[in-house]
Order: C-alpha cells, then structure tokens, then sequence
C-alpha cells in the first residue's frame, strides 16, 4: 500500500456536513471530465495522491463521468485499492442517462439500485459513503426516488444518501417525503453555486440550512470562467480554442458581459495577493452554509491552487459587499 504524508490532516479544514455525522474537507475532489479521460491514469492517480496527502480526503464521482461513462469510476477504483478505504469518503450519482432503454436513466429505483450496483462493481468497494440522485425526475413520485435511496442506506450500499440540483421548494419536499416514510435523513446536497451563479444562494441555502443538509458546491469556477485563463481572450492551446464551438461560446460569453465581470473579480484578487480561481472558492467558504467546495482539475498544479485556497481566512462582510458590488 502506498505511504501517505503523516501530516495530511494538519492544514485541511473540516466541516460538519450539515447535521449528520459525516465530516468533509474544505475541498473536495471531483472526477468529472479530465481525470477519466483515456491516457489520464497516470495523472489521475498524481492527484489522488497529492490530495490525499493534504487533506482532501473526499472523491466525488458519478456513474456516467468519464469516457466513455464509468470509465472515471474504474480509473480511481484502481488508484484507491491502494489507499486507506476507512480514511476515504467516495461518493457517487445516478440520475442521467447511463445505458440505453427505458431502465438506464430517471428516478426510478430500478435504475437507482441497479446504478449503485454496477457503480460498486466499478469502484471494487463494498459501499460508497454517499450516494446521491444526480437530477430531479418530474416524472417519477418522489417518493419512489426517495424511497430508493432509503433503500440503498439500509442494504448497506451507501451511508449517507444525497441530492443534487434539486431547486428549493423540492429539497424540502425531498427532506419532508424521506420524513414521512420513516427513512434515513438526506445528509446532503450537491448545487451548483459560483460568483457567476449564484441563484442557490437564495433558493437552496436557506433551506438546506434550516432542515439540516450539508451542501457542497458544485462547478466554483464556473467551468473555467473563474479560472483566469479566459480574460484576455481564448488561448489558442485549450480544449476551447481548439473548436468552433469554444470559439462561438468564449463571443456569446463576452456579449453577455462575463469577461468584463471577470476582470473586474480578478483584480480584485490581485489586490489581495490571491489568484481569482482562489478567491472564487474563498468566496464559497465564507458562507458557514457551505461544507465542501468541488473542484475538478485538468493539471497538478490546479490542485495545488485549490489546496492553498483551503488555507486561506475567509472574505470580511466589507469584501463580501466590495464583491456583491462588482458582479451588480
């Protein structure tokens, strides 16, 4: 089994995830894209490791991340047989299509149950510590989907059970309906919050706090729009500026003004001697509602950014509002 660094628990800050029992770091680290595609294993296991070794102790995945979808789940599977599994918290997602017919996406508990199955056969784990419904399904009862997740907590599958971009008003209900039916308690949910987006500050921070949920967020970079790297133009070398359709989004992002925002935000930054990438996840951090922030990484060395950004105090009420202003 692989050393880890013995000091891997002393600059990482922790959160209780709402009021459950589960804690999770400051940053989390997620599996989206890059660290599935083929030819990244190598890289995929550098940042296992590294994060490990300073503190992120929770890998978040989905059954259909990584090409084609799964792969991100075999990929760190392998890399985690040789990590200590009860140091670890692995979560995972079903709730988008995954394979064909009418058993392969949705809300039901066909496809839930079956999902974390083939998940945990991916993963070559016992259990994941989080399962979660990836997306509300207007078309399945809610309480067949919350039921499933009751369901997968008592079989022992999972731990904890989740929700993610579930709006307000169907969080309560979610929490209400898993109430009623005498069913674990939803530990958390995954939202999509960043500077750019900012509408679940409102809707489902409130709520989620109120009824108990963790929340970790989703997409703090806004799929790299806080990354810094688009500012003064799209860089011929990236995934982006390499098709048309990265060209066509990086125009329709200027003419809606985001460029600008982002100037202004990344000056700001500079101001405080910090990176934007960092400032945006400092940002999420403020608010005491917020237990994790989610990052994806396409290279080491965003990860070592993100790392810093855990270290880093939290925004005073006067950069808050200084902030607000600016994306006004």
């Amino acid at each position: 089994m692989q050393t880890f660094a013995p000091t891997r628990y002393n600059a990482m800050p922790f959160r209780r995830c709402g009021k459950s029992g589960l804690v999770l770091p400051a940053v989390s680290l997620g599996f989206w894209q890059n660290l599935g595609a083929p030819g990244n294993e190598d890289l995929c296991r550098q940042c296992c490791h590294f994060a490990f070794d300073h503190g992120i102790t929770h890998f978040d995945l989905a059954n259909n991340y990584g090409t084609p979808p799964g792969r991100s789940e075999t990929v760190v599977g392998q890399i985690v047989k040789g990590m200590p599994r009860d140091e670890l918290v692995i979560s995972t997602k079903a709730g988008h299509p995954m394979w064909p017919g009418p058993y392969g996406d949705g809300g039901g508990k066909k496809y839930l149950v079956a999902s974390l199955d083939q998940s945990l056969r991916r993963l070559g784990i016992e259990y994941v510590d989080i399962f979660y419904h990836h997306r509300p399904d207007n078309d399945v009862a809610l309480e067949e989907t919350m039921g499933a997740l009751d369901l997968v907590v008592k079989q022992g599958k999972a731990l904890y059970a989740g929700i993610s971009k579930y709006p307000g008003t169907l969080t309560r209900q979610a929490v209400e309906t898993m109430r009623q039916g005498g069913g674990q308690r939803l530990a958390i949910h995954q939202p999509r919050i960043n500077l750019l987006e900012r509408g679940a500050i409102d809707d489902v921070l409130p709520v989620a706090d109120e009824l108990g949920l963790g929340v970790i967020a989703f997409s703090p970079l806004a799929q790299g729009r806080l990354s810094g790297q688009y500012t003064a133009g799209l860089p011929a070398d990236s995934r982006f500026g390499r098709s048309p359709e990265g060209q066509a989004w990086h125009a329709q992002q200027k003419a809606a003004g985001t460029w600008d925002k982002v100037a202004k935000l990344e000056a700001f930054a500079r101001a405080r001697h910090t990176t934007l990438a960092q400032l945006a996840m400092v940002w999420l951090l403020t608010d005491r509602r917020i237990t994790s922030v989610l990052v994806g990484v396409s290279r080491l060395e965003q990860l070592k950014e993100a790392v810093a950004a855990a270290g880093k105090p939290v925004l005073t009420a006067q950069e808050m509002a200084e902030i607000s202003a600016l994306l006004a």
